[in-house]
């Protein structure tokens, strides 16, 4: 055997290995529990899913076991005002939408997501067991109310109660961000047949909020409203712990991203070394620029990123100046960056404007419990003998998402793959822009139902008087449809879109900034109803939306966001043909 065939022949049994080793491991940096490379064979996919999920399922089921029917024990146990009741509701709640950040950054930069979970479920865990003891121990809650007088809680009584739930509000920012993002790490991302699949268990991550939404805004209302709070906030507390259980059950299965460091502190380095460097000329060739050349990027648990020609500015952070260049150290990250640094930060920068439209559209989802409920208090609630509590009818939105999924999954995707030639059917940017245009459709069938329903209140003599029209509530039920079918496509949009787009070791940040959308979105509404309230009541009219409806136009309010939903729509249109997706190289 000559020189050149025995070279060769070891050349060809190296490509041989690495294909071979390419298919036995992962190619994303995953690791497994004790931070060995992973086979692909005995860990992840869907096999360690049933776990993630379970998970997900009983904490929702906990969760909003808690939060639908708050406002009742706070009144009726508590006896708050309706003033002070819906105000620590909503304070709580928002509170729950911002404590992700604080979730994110440590999970991205300290402990992981398994660790972050596993801490914050147990501050959850017992934030639900302080919960469940001050409604059942007699001196833990104020005695009952004897004809009209009610006894105020004591500060002690408060201060337990409060305790336990805004414990859950720190728990729930521990997990949020971190359990859909862990549940897509046991997907590679350099495997096109494991690819496909994350995105079919975004799908069902979903789902099974909404089954654990189902069930309490059913089955646990129930328990409380005749059974007791201390049973009924006891079985969500249960459900916690079994889904503290169903988390560590998959322990051995689970594939693990390594911590990046803090993601704001590279941030920072960022804008300080192109600060520092704004006189330099950023070199015509992007080869030029700093990067490590290792085959992994010097961000822990990260791909290296392929350059952009983006917001050339920052790449000043990784022009190696001519001081770098002689002395050959470039340690300093406050100094030089590298590209795969400077492109983090940029990811973050487009990613902006698709986020922000997602404010207007949480905005359209907070009507389902606010300015729904008051129109369905206006509409005849009754069904023979059976009368509907107009906030029941949110569970149509609930039975639209669990009817939504697998049809999407099972029929929309292979459908829309035949024409779009996409593995997923449409992209993670046309999946939310579809759920956008569907909330319109939402918005204006609102409006509808309202014009309907003035009509008969005007024909009925009923304008001044605060009485329900002859209109069943159930006509109500298209626009709760709809809403939940925007939700497949708007909200799973985002949940891809900020997992597949995201750098590596940010992807827990940006799941929690896609949730601040919500609290936004809350914030907004609350906005637009105070600015329209003031235009609409001025020189004593009674406004579009009064305390009577049958006075005002509730219609308009529902116009006016259907058209503002319609304009983010071609914002967001304009924003997603400008997007350019990143690119990691495969490791």
């Amino acid at each position: 055997m000559s020189i050149v065939e025995a070279v060769n022949f070891v050349t060809y049994w190296q490509v041989l290995l690495i294909n071979e080793s390419n298919a036995l491991f992962t190619g994303d940096g995953s690791v497994d529990f004790h931070g060995n490379p992973v086979l692909k064979q005995n860990t992840g996919n869907w096999k360690a899913c049933p776990f993630i999920l379970g998970n997900e399922g009983c904490e929702r089921l906990a969760y909003y076991g808690i939060s639908t029917n708050l406002v009742t024990y706070l009144t009726n146990k508590l006896h708050q005002g309706n003033v002070s009741a819906a105000r620590n509701v909503t304070t709580w709640q928002g509170t729950c939408y911002l404590t992700p950040l604080i979730g994110a950054i440590l999970a991205d930069a300290y402990w992981g997501r398994y660790w972050t979970i596993a801490a914050f479920s147990t501050i959850y865990f017992i934030g639900m067991c302080t919960l469940t003891l001050s409604a059942s121990v007699p001196a833990l809650k104020p005695a009952e109310c004897v004809g009209f007088m009610c006894p105020p809680a004591s500060a002690a009584q408060y201060m337990v109660f409060f305790l336990g739930l805004y414990l859950i509000a720190l728990g729930t920012g521990g997990i949020k961000p971190c359990v859909s993002s862990f549940g897509a790490d046991q997907f590679d991302d350099t495997d096109p047949a494991e690819r496909v699949k994350k995105g079919s268990f975004f799908n069902w991550f979903y789902f099974s909020i909404n089954i654990g939404a189902l069930i309490s805004s059913s089955f646990l209302v129930w328990i409380q409203d005749n059974a007791g709070w201390g049973l009924g906030f006891g079985i969500p507390a249960v459900f916690m712990g079994l889904a503290i259980v169903s988390f560590f059950s998959g322990t051995k299965l689970y594939r693990f991203q390594k911590p990046g460091g803090s993601p704001i502190t590279r941030m920072c380095q960022v804008l300080v070394a192109s600060f520092h460097k704004r006189n330099l000329r950023v070199p015509g060739d992007s080869n030029l620029l700093y990067e490590v050349q290792d085959k992994s990027s010097a961000i822990e648990g990260s791909r290296k990123l392929e350059h952009s020609d983006e917001l050339r500015c920052l790449d000043k952070a990784a022009v190696i100046s001519d001081a770098e260049l002689k002395s050959g150290d470039y340690s300093n990250p406050w100094r030089l960056c590298t590209v795969t640094q400077v492109e983090e930060f940029k990811i973050l920068i487009r990613m902006f404007p698709i986020w922000a439209t997602g404010i207007v559209f949480a905005a359209v989802y907070a009507q389902m419990s606010t300015l729904f409920v008051e129109q369905g208090t206006m509409l005849d609630k009754t069904i023979g003998s059976f009368r509907i509590p107009p906030a029941s009818l949110s569970t149509f939105d609930v039975v639209s998402v669990i009817f939504w999924v697998p049809v999407y999954d099972r029929f929309i995707v292979p459908i829309a793959k035949k024409f779009t030639g996409k593995e997923r059917g449409f992209t993670e940017i046309q999946r939310m822009g579809i759920g956008l245009f569907i909330s319109v459709l939402c918005m204006s069938a609102a409006a509808v139902v309202e014009i309907k329903r003035l009509e008969l209140a005007r024909e009925l003599d009923l304008v001044h008087k605060p009485e329900a029209v002859p209109l069943s509530i159930l006509w109500q039920i298209p626009q709760y449809f709809l809403l939940g079918a925007a939700e497949v496509f708007t909200f799973i949009g985002q949940l891809e879109f900020f997992y597949d787009q995201s750098p590596d070791a940010m992807r827990s940040l940006c799941s929690a900034l896609s949730l601040l959308t919500t609290a936004l979105g809350n914030y907004l509404s609350s906005f637009i109803l105070t600015i329209v309230t003031y235009l609409t009541t001025r020189n004593g009219q009674s406004g579009w939306i009064p305390d009577n409806l049958n006075e005002g136009h509730l219609d308009f309010f529902f116009w006016l966001l259907a058209g503002l939903s319609f304009l983010n729509l071609l914002v967001y249109t304009v924003c997603a043909k400008r997007y350019r997706p990143k690119k990691a190289s495969q490791v």
